[in-house]
């Protein structure tokens, strides 16, 4: 399986071969859903907390006395039926939302992005960009010629790329990543993925 490379005045300038069962399979919906129910579960804080009548401020005293004033009974203004009272059954923050997902499922997800993506001609690989010293004037300038300046862009690098990673941090739509660091929201959040070509080879290591 052969993709195209551009550089970064968007005209291609070679082929390369890739490893077609991580872009080109069949993407598996299952898997992708999974995957990403998963990481945002993962992601919840889950500090939701009420509090019980025993934990909301005041009411020690009874209201009013248990017999003769023609009221219901009371024993606390801050029982639950009471406004500002406390909540019944209510959030506690002991809840774990993880999911689990098999490693072998987080792969199948991933590669499914990652061929979506491709058979949708949402996929862009640069040889570099040839930026030497940060610059969002520079970095918008390679998007434009790219042609993915107004997509909802996800850039993936290889380690070490500072350059690049702050040239594109201050630009709108566009996050950035490594190849190390992929994962199956961001990579089915963005419209458009512009990944460097020592990024294709990275990737195909890990997921090959």
């Amino acid at each position: 399986m052969k993709l195209q490379v551009l550089d970064a005045k968007g005209s291609s300038i070679k082929e390369i071969s890739v490893n077609k069962t991580i872009w080109g399979i069949e993407p598996h919906q299952q898997a992708m859903f999974d995957a990403v129910v998963a990481q945002q579960s993962a992601m919840r804080q889950g500090t939701h907390k009420t509090k019980t009548r025993t934990e909301v401020s005041g009411g020690g005293r009874k209201p009013w006395r248990q017999k003769g004033t023609g009221r219901a009974r009371q024993g606390s203004i801050r029982a639950p039926q009471w406004k500002g009272g406390g909540i019944v059954f209510g959030p506690t923050p002991e809840k774990n939302y993880l999911k689990h997902v098999n490693k072998k499922v987080r792969r199948l997800a991933i590669k499914s992005a990652l061929s979506l993506k491709t058979q949708d001609k949402n996929l862009v690989i640069i040889d570099q960009f040839g930026i030497e010293q940060p610059s969002t004037k520079a970095m918008v300038g390679v998007l434009n010629n790219l042609k993915v300046n107004n997509e909802k862009l996800l850039i993936i690098t290889t380690d070490g790329d500072e350059v690049n990673f702050k040239s594109s941090r201050n630009i709108e739509k566009v996050n950035i990543i490594t190849s190390a660091g992929i994962n199956i929201y961001d990579l089915l959040n963005a419209e458009k993925l512009l990944i460097t070509e020592q990024a294709v080879k990275a990737i195909e290591e890990v997921y090959a």
